[in-house]
């Protein structure tokens, strides 16, 4: 009996236990969440309003005024203690991990006991005119040392001699109509350009293609200088003798030209200065417009077409050479710029992730200026350096993002981008697998009217709602004032149509100072707040979100304008089309398949159950992965290193990005071709990559089978 009894009491607690677990698994199971998990994102909507309030314009004055006192060139003494003072700060914020990254790159600077000019010669070789050694400095740096003057970084060496000619923007088009239309061939002569409309290396290769000894840039006031405006420091507008330095390489991608397509570390195989890739091979050198005035003022042969004119007081004939009075005179260009291997240093801060630590988000902007950097960079700089400082105060409270952010302030980037392409390559694996997205932080502030965001069209969507909390004043948020000036929700990227000129007008010269940004630019300091608002909410939503805020939809509508783009430049050739077979059929075909894809996508997101973070994590990886899907690894023609198939630098304008890269340039100029069928061929190619490459990136967007 006693043993029936025990056997009976232990089935009733047997009954009690188990009734409790099952009436706890339903009640568990009807309470839990069906689809979505909002406590994360309410939290996480909470902290982005502390992160962004906790920016202030004062401080962003602050970093800019003091990484701006002295010249900071990489490879100098300067830019190295400002590389070691960001990262003390950085530390001091509250990073976990801070760290200085070197690489060994070629750089290049000027002789200091020869310095580089331009002359007038006679016929026995006197000097008659020469250009200046360098810029009037401003009031308030006379003492300053170490300010290099305006050079071409990475010129050839030489002191070619010869007659002078005038290529007005130095553009592709314009050394085809100098030679196709008014019969002028620069071979063996010096050429003359204005800077502007496109990168100065294209202007230097196109002039190097033409057979030109050497070539000379200037600042056109019509370029560089607005009406009504005084120079600085009165105003905003360069002074005649300010002139605009920059490297003139033409690397396509591959950083630096030693070492192409891997990081230039003390191990790596060094290509000798003959085969560095991108290197021009004739002498180059920026002069200031009132030295312009006295090579162009005696200019002989043909008055131009009015939009080769300039705004300066001279003809602007195009030669070659002078008039009948002084046709004896040449130009001598005196270049002795040396190419040296140079140690740089990235820093590179780390926030780790404390949910899914191994994916990246990435801010990064460079540090190294050609002088003082007042705009470029440093306005991005000082930018990167509160959103580093706004986050520390969050992590003291508590916060942590979900995913890692890194921090980055590259050196070397006048360069020719060489610090950011070098740690690129260097983590090319890891980024590959863990990288979520790049946020770059370059100047930011360059005119006073309207905000201006290129981004790939996936983040569109963000970065407008991201718009949308942000104060520009106390009355307005940026979208705000977007919507006044389009009267409707403007364009996922927008530019400031009011600035008409190639940038703002002291880029790169001596007059490039804090008290630029502080007189004219932006005074309150709130400009500069709001980009750091805008820039620091995108990586805090890439970093914090549950889902990552990428929108595959918006990709598909810029595909589709984009193919619409490319295929009316190829029906301006219909003729052509009909005789040599070329249809853009299939790639219509394949952005439709796109467009199917990443609208069943995002149909299937609104479905997801938030608590499985098996799903969470596949759909984050399916939305990260897709900016992948579109690279080639096979590269685009002639530039392995750009391998995006949507989007790439124009070919002949590294300023400028063209949509479906490979049909541009296989379509550029076609009309000028010497074997159409061959080029037609080509373009037909192109137009195959492409399609394959937005069906193969269709197929991403589906679900495992």
């Amino acid at each position: 009996m006693k043993t029936e009894s025990r056997l009976v009491q232990w089935i009733c607690w047997l009954i009690v236990i188990t009734s409790f677990f099952l009436t706890g698994f339903i009640i568990g199971w009807f309470a839990r969440p069906t689809s979505t998990d909002t406590s994360h994102d309410a939290g996480s909507r909470r902290h982005l309003r502390e992160f962004l309030d906790e920016m202030r314009a004062e401080n962003i004055r602050d970093h800019l005024r003091k990484f701006t006192r002295l010249p900071h060139l990489a490879g100098t003494e300067q830019n190295l203690q400002l590389a070691e003072q960001i990262k003390g700060e950085w530390l001091a914020y509250g990073l976990d991990s801070v760290e200085m990254v070197p690489y060994d790159v070629l750089l290049s600077y000027p002789n200091i006991s020869q310095p580089n000019y331009i002359s007038i010669v006679d016929e026995l070789g006197n000097e008659m005119f020469n250009t200046s050694l360098s810029e009037p400095v401003p009031e308030g740096y006379e003492n300053v040392s170490d300010i290099v003057p305006p050079y071409s970084a990475f010129s050839a060496q030489g002191q070619p001699v010869g007659d002078l000619v005038y290529v007005n923007y130095g553009r592709t088009e314009d050394f085809f109509q100098l030679e196709r239309e008014m019969g002028i061939n620069v071979t063996g002569k010096i050429v003359i350009v204005r800077y502007g409309n496109v990168f100065r290396g294209n202007k230097v290769k196109n002039a190097m293609l033409h057979g030109a000894r050497g070539i000379i840039m200037f600042s056109d006031p019509a370029d560089y200088c607005a009406p009504g405006v005084q120079p600085y420091p009165d105003g905003w507008n360069l002074p005649g003798g300010g002139a605009q330095r920059g490297n003139v390489l033409n690397l396509n991608g591959a950083g630096d030209p030693l070492t192409p397509g891997y990081p230039a570390k003390e191990y790596t195989y060094r290509y000798n200065l003959e085969e560095g890739v991108g290197l021009p091979k004739i002498p180059v050198h920026p002069i200031g417009y009132h030295d312009a005035i006295q090579l162009l003022k005696n200019m002989g042969g043909d008055i131009p077409p009015n939009n080769w004119k300039g705004a300066l007081n001279v003809s602007y004939r195009i030669g070659p050479g002078f008039t009948d009075s002084f046709s004896t005179q040449k130009v001598r260009m005196n270049i002795h710029t040396n190419n040296q291997v140079t140690r740089i240093y990235n820093v590179i801060g780390r926030l780790r992730g404390a949910v899914e630590p191994d994916r990246y988000v990435i801010l990064g902007g460079h540090r190294d200026a050609w002088v003082f950097g007042g705009i470029d960079p440093v306005t991005g700089a000082a930018v990167v350096h509160e959103s580093v400082r706004s986050a520390g105060k969050l992590l003291r409270k508590g916060w942590r993002p979900r995913r890692s952010i890194v921090f980055a302030s590259w050196d070397a980037e006048e360069f020719g981008l060489l610090g950011s392409t070098e740690w690129a390559e260097e983590n090319a694996k890891v980024l590959q697998e863990r990288a979520v997205a790049y946020i770059n932080a370059d100047s930011a502030i360059e005119g006073m009217y309207t905000l201006r965001i290129d981004c790939t069209p996936s983040l569109h969507t963000l970065v407008y709602d991201i718009t949308k909390q942000v104060n520009l004043n106390q009355q307005e948020h940026i979208a705000d004032v977007l919507l006044m000036q389009y009267n409707s929700p403007p364009p996922p990227i927008w530019g400031s149509s009011l600035e008409r000129y190639s940038s703002y007008p002291v880029y790169h010269s001596v007059y490039e100072t804090f008290e630029l940004v502080e007189r004219f630019y932006d005074p309150s300091f709130r400009k500069l707040r709001a980009v750091a608002q805008v820039r620091g909410g995108l990586i805090f939503l890439l970093a914090d979100s549950q889902l990552l805020p990428l929108d595959a939809s918006q990709y598909a509508g810029s595909l589709t304008k984009y193919a619409h783009t490319i295929a009316q430049l190829g029906q301006k050739h219909p003729d052509a089309l009909v005789k040599y077979g070329v249809s853009f059929d299939s790639l219509f075909s394949a952005v439709e398949n796109f467009t199917v894809a990443a609208r069943d996508f995002h149909e299937r997101l609104t479905t997801l159950d938030r608590t499985d973070p098996i799903q969470i994590r596949m759909v984050n990886d399916q939305l990260m992965y897709l900016e992948r899907a579109f690279v080639d690894p096979l590269g685009l023609p002639g530039r392995p290193f750009y391998r995006h198939v949507i989007f790439a630098p124009s070919s002949h304008n590294k300023y400028a990005g063209e949509s479906f890269p490979g049909i541009y340039d296989a379509l550029f100029d076609i009309e000028r071709t010497a074997n159409p069928k061959e080029a037609w061929d080509e373009v037909r190619r192109q137009i195959s990559i492409a399609a394959f490459t937005v069906q193969a990136a269709a197929m991403t967007l589906t679900p495992p089978a």
